[in-house]
Order: structure tokens, then sequence, then C-alpha cells
């Protein structure tokens, strides 16, 4: 469990917790090299013990870290410290979409349509990395406060490959695909049924199928027809009418193929809104996915294996043997095996069926040929690289090399643009031709080379001496954010390299120095050294207290902060250690910021002073006194004083040390004559004055 104030890698400084999945808590917090707020999504502890779920949550990193775009919640890190695994994602203010239909019970039309694209748009990015998102819900998907709608938690997505990949995770029931709630093959048009229920709600304000446990709402999905929303909708338009019951079709192949398809007609439902242009496949009897009836509910039942669930929402319930168990009479399971299977089996003949049409297509056309071909004709044969880890490869178009030499090199260069080349100059030679005729190029006429390829020349003109038809000048990007500098830099036909360096003056991201500098004169495709400011560096503030004054400076200086010392009293801080530091010590704070420790002056003395006026007996005529403190030390005296028979005297004493209180103790002494009439002092008596001293 996360606390505020703690730290992740000595970098991101925990804010508070905003939210929690049933494998995962998510924190906001601050992250000190950028500046900037994120969201943390942890593993929570139960599971971090777990090696399978580990790798899940790493893997899911991994496939999601690859999606960039303005639908998507982008990942920016993933770590782990002592036993937690963490997940840094993009933080975005706002609320998801479930709470949104809550408060504003159903959405417009082109709200609705609005949000569904910019959802769809995330969601084809994912697919066009062959990532299946397979828990698309309104909790999943974030409006922000500028009304960017975002889709997020990718936490059961996995990398697929150009087939189907089996589902072991149903997501939430309300949303789950009928492929999903019975644990079969699950692909793309899983997303698209998702996308489906969602617009569903959005219009209706509730989900189309629901039901006192997570097993009756998933025997709807796959028996139970949908509920038209236009019976909770009157004014919905027919075109998202049909849109939404053609996402939400049971048999994938009925459904919407790819999000593009869906995209084109919501675009289209936003222009022509009452136009009925939304296309259905007819339902097929012996089709793959279809209602199945009770009789073969039952039959199928004794086969059935577990539905899992990972991750659930608020107060959803998992699907498990047991929750099947109890609905034994009333739903029934059904068997993934089965279904995989025959699945398995129609792609093969699929396959076979496909490769055979090929074959006699490519042979009437001539384009399939064994053995020495006649003639002078010429056969060109384009291949594609494949591997098992990709499900696509793109074959590089290729172009013929036209012949160059002769031609003036401004001229050389707009023909080869027109094949998608580029021109560079390698040398330049002394020659009889006019400056920047092109001598001799490296590509000879004729042979194919691909497209976007670089092709190198030599010139006429002085040798050694470039010519100014292949220089550039380096723009200037000092000062511009990276992804500025970057475009600017390739827009001129230049490469760049990064560095990163902190820096006090300039604002994280953006470009501190060039090299070489803005309006250098260099050649094309010249390596242009960027070097981008990561901010202020943020460093631990070592923990001091106790040390002495002299190890405590060491340490703060060391770590790149300022040390101011003041001093204070301090009853169990030996003199010369620290007593307190202004920052407490682990935090992170920008490097030159200043601490202020305190250093102990040891126990503070107090100092006391006595006034007390003694009243002289009529017979008294001097006196010893004697002025002792508290702990019975004397601090004074006075002896054989003169006083006035009668009077009083006053006893002052200031300065005396940790005490407030004392005693007073008085010898008197009077005057007698003797026979002989000379005088003596002699001793009368003694008395003791409890006093109290004045704190100075």
């Amino acid at each position: 469990m996360l606390t505020e104030g703690m730290y992740l890698s000595d970098r991101y400084e925990i804010v508070g917790k905003i939210g929690a999945g049933g494998m995962s808590d998510v924190y906001k917090a601050k992250d000190h090299i950028l500046g900037r707020f994120v969201a943390i999504k942890v593993l929570k502890q139960e599971f971090s013990e777990d090696r399978n779920f580990v790798t899940k949550f790493r893997t899911e990193a991994q496939s999601a870290a690859g999606l960039e775009h303005p639908n998507i919640v982008n990942i920016y890190d993933v770590g782990s410290e002592e036993g937690l695994y963490y997940i840094v994602m993009e933080y975005v203010e706002g609320i998801t979409l479930k709470t949104y239909i809550e408060k504003k019970g159903q959405l417009s039309f082109k709200e609705s349509v609005s949000i569904a694209i910019q959802v769809a748009r995330g969601i084809e990015a994912a697919h066009n990395k062959h990532i299946i998102h397979r828990d698309i819900k309104p909790q999943n998907i974030i409006i922000s406060t500028e009304g960017k709608v975002k889709v997020t938690d990718f936490g059961i997505a996995r990398a697929a490959s150009a087939n189907t990949i089996s589902s072991d995770v149903m997501g939430s029931v309300h949303y789950a695909s009928p492929e999903q709630a019975r644990n079969g093959f699950v692909d793309g048009r899983s997303d698209i049924y998702s996308l489906g229920i969602v617009m569903y709600e959005m219009v209706t304000g509730r989900v189309p199928f629901d039901g006192d446990t997570t097993v009756a709402v998933a025997i709807q999905h796959l028996q139970e027809d949908m509920p038209e929303p236009s019976m909770y909708a009157a004014d919905i338009p027919i075109s998202l009418e049909k849109i939404i019951l053609k996402c939400a079709q049971k048999n994938p192949d009925r459904r919407y193929q790819t999000i593009a398809e869906l995209l084109a007609d919501l675009r289209k439902c936003l222009i022509s809104p009452d136009e009925d242009f939304v296309v259905v496949v007819p339902a097929v009897e012996n089709g793959k996915t279809k209602v199945i009836s009770e009789a073969e509910l039952q039959q199928i039942k004794e086969q059935r294996t577990p539905v899992q669930t990972e991750e659930t929402d608020g107060d959803e319930e998992e699907l498990t043997v047991e929750d099947l168990d109890e609905e034994d009479d009333e739903e029934g399971g059904l068997n993934p095996k089965m279904d995989k299977a025959i699945t398995i089996m129609c792609i093969v003949v699929a396959v076979i069926i496909v490769l055979v049409i090929l074959y006699l297509i490519g042979s009437f056309f001539g384009l399939f040929r064994f053995g020495k071909s006649g003639g002078n004709s010429e056969t060109t044969y384009q291949t594609e690289s494949e591997s098992e880890t990709e499900s696509e490869s793109e074959t590089e178009e290729m172009v013929r090399m036209i012949n160059v030499v002769g031609m003036d090199y401004d001229d050389a260069q707009k023909e080869l643009e027109k094949l998608g080349l580029e021109l560079f100059v390698i040398d330049t030679q002394e020659s009889d031709e006019k400056d920047g005729t092109i001598l001799s190029q490296e590509v000879k006429k004729g042979e194919e080379v691909a497209k976007g390829s670089t092709i190198e020349v030599t010139v006429a003109g002085e040798p050694g001496v470039e010519t100014d038809s292949e220089k550039v000048t380096v723009p200037n990007v000092v000062g511009d954010s990276e992804s500025t500098a970057i475009k600017d830099l390739q827009k001129n036909k230049l490469k760049y390299e990064k560095a990163y360096e902190y820096s006090s003056e300039v604002e994280a991201g953006k470009v501190i120095r060039q090299s070489p500098v803005g309006g250098s004169s260099v050649k094309k495709n010249t390596t242009v050294t960027i070097t981008i400011s990561q901010g202020v560096k943020s460093v631990k503030v070592p923990n001091v207290l106790g040390d002495s004054e002299s190890t405590a400076k060491t340490k703060l200086t060391n770590a790149g902060l300022n040390v101011t010392v003041e001093s204070d009293y301090s009853d169990s801080v030996a003199e010369g250690n620290v007593i307190s530091q202004s920052i407490q010590g682990d935090k992170m704070v920008s490097e030159g910021t200043n601490v202020t420790i305190t250093v102990s002056l040891g126990k503070k003395t107090e100092y006391y002073s006595c006034s007390y006026e003694l009243k002289i007996p009529e017979e008294v005529t001097k006196v010893d006194i004697e002025l002792v403190d508290g702990n019975g030390n004397v601090v004074s005296s006075w002896n054989k004083t003169t006083v006035t028979p009668g009077g009083t005297y006053t006893i002052s004493k200031s300065g005396i040390v940790g005490s407030s209180s004392g005693t007073i103790r008085v010898t008197w002494y009077k005057t007698v004559k003797n026979e002989d009439n000379s005088t003596e002092d002699v001793e009368s008596g003694t008395d003791s004055f409890a006093v109290t001293f004045n704190k100075q």
C-alpha cells in the first residue's frame, strides 16, 4: 500500500490513491524529473508473488507502451521496486464515461457519435499494432476537462498475431462479447461488440442486458436478442440505431469487420443521420455463432470449462465454476474447446479454398510459371519476408533507376524526386563540364532500388570543394521543443542525435544547445546533435539529524544542496550536533535547493538574581551572611558586615546559575563592652530564610 509522500524509483512522489481494480491500484503521482503529474498502476500485493501475474503485467505494459495516440492514455514507464510492480501512465484530469452517463442519463445523438468516433480512433490505433483491448467499457473511457476522449486501462490487452487469439479472460460481463462470455476465440471484432454496447448505453442510459448474477448476464449475451435502442430512446436516428445493432451482432461475421468500417459509418451518420445506409449481413442458419437453444445448452453443459475473469470494477462479480454450478438448472454452461476446434477447422478449410482459387486465377493470367520461359520477356518476382512473430509484413516498393549523368544537379534532383529517391553528392571532381553537372552515379541506369533510397553522385567542381547544391543550412532549434526541433531538422534533410542534461534555466523538454549551431552550412544528412533539457535535476535530501555540523554540511553539499546553519539550545541533543533540518530526509527536491540546519548549543544555561531585604534586630550590629542556591552551593557570602540595629540590609546577587530558589543563612552579632571598656562582637544567634530568585 503506497501512501502520500512516498517515492518510487526516487522519482515519482505519490500524491494520493485515485482508483482500484481487481488486480491493481492506481495512484496520482508527481514526476520530479519531468515536472508533471502521472498516474501509476501498481499490481496488488497478493498478485506480486505470482509469477504468472507478474509476467502478464509486464507483457501488458510492453504491449501498451507502443501505443501513442491522442485518444489513448499513453504509457510512460514500467518498473519494479521492493516487490512492487508498476506502470506509469499519462494522468488525465476528468471523469469516466460511466460517471458522465450517470450524471446526464442519456446523451444526445451528436454527443454519442462524437464520443464513439474518438473511442473508435483509439481502438483502431491499437488494432493497427495488433493489440486488442478486450475490456472496452465506459469505466475505461475518460472524458478530460478539455473534452478529449481517451481509452485507458489496456489491463488485459495482448499482442495478437495475424490469427485470432484465445481468450482466457471475460472482461466486464455487461460489455463482453458472446465469444468472451463462452471463453472462445477473440479478435478485434470483440472490441467492436463492446463498443456497440457502450454506444447503446450512451443513447439509452442503460445496458441492454442485465441480471442478478454475472452468469445470467453472460447467458443473455449468448441467447437473447438485444432490445432495439429506439425502445428507450425514441429520437435516435435510424442510422445510429443500425450501427449499434450491427456492432452488437452475436455472430462476429455479421458485425463490422474492422474499426475503419465502423468509423466510416459513424462519420456518415453525422452527415446523414436519417439515411438508412447501414448494411447488415443476413443471418446464416449454420453460422459459427448463433442463438443456442435450451436443448443444445443442456447437451454442451456437461463438457464446459471454467470461465475466468481477470479484473472487475466496483461491485461487479467474478464468474467462476461455482457460479455456474449455482445456475445449473437455469442457464447451463458452454464448452470453449468445442468452439475452438470448430473455428480452427473452418480457418483451415477457408485457407485451402483461398489458395486453390488464387492458384487458378494466377495460372489463368500467367502469374505462376515453372521451369524455363521462352522469348526475351522479363519476369519480376516480388516476395514478402515472413516470421512467426509478425502478423503482417510490408514489401518495399521498388523503382528503376534512371540516368542522371550529364544533368545539372537541380534538374537531376527534380527527376529523382519524381521516383521517390534522394540525391546526395559524395565527391566533386575537376572537369570541363559546368560546375554542378553530374559526372557519375553509384546506382546505374536500369537497376532496381527501394523507393526512398539515397542515390550518391559525383559532380563537377573544384576538387575538395563542396558545391552549393549539396549544402543545406542548419536551422536554429535552440529553445524549441524536442518534437519541433526534430521536425525542423528532418524538413531540412538533416539527421539528428539526442542528448539529455539537467538545466535550471531551460524548461524541461526544450533544446538547450545544438551542434552544428543554427545557420551553419553543412551537407545533407549531416547529424545534428541536440541537447534536450530534463529540467532542474531532482536530488534526495540526506537525513543529517544527530550528525555533527561539519558532517551534515558535507553530506548536504555533496548532494548538490545549499546549506544555511542556525543554532539553538537543546536539552536532548549534544552541543554541536544537528537538532533539525528544514527539509526532511529522503525528500526529492531540485538541485541547489537551500536546506537550513539547526545546530545544538547544548542545554541552555538559565541565570537568576536575588534581591532580599533583611530585617536587623535591635541589638545586632554586625552579621555574617551566606547565600545558598537550591543545590546547596554557596553562591555569595558577606562576613562581619556592619549593619544598623533595628534597620534593614539589602542582600543583592545576580548571575546565579541554574537555580530558581535558595536560602539565606545569617549569623547575628552584637557589640558588648568589657570591664576594661574595650568592645567585642559576640555571636547572638543564627537564622535561615527561604528566598525565590528572579529569572534574568
